[in-house]
């Protein structure tokens, strides 16, 4: 049991070490650019968030 274990934690750390060194830093334009949509996103899920509230409080009560 402990030689299965000790096997996925090494081919984990394997794959992850080829992830690592695939990656890059991104520039100031690709950052703002995820920055950008994450906050839109975030902003579109709390108005859908806050129509329902408001649908289920007037129908609901």
């Amino acid at each position: 049991m402990t030689n299965k274990y000790l096997e996925s934690v090494k081919i984990f750390a394997l794959k992850s070490k080829r992830v690592w060194l695939v990656l890059k830093r991104p520039s100031r334009n690709e950052y703002e650019t995820i920055a950008k949509v994450s906050a839109i996103g975030i902003v579109i899920l709390g108005f859908i968030g806050f129509v329902i509230s408001s649908f289920m409080k007037i129908f609901v009560s």
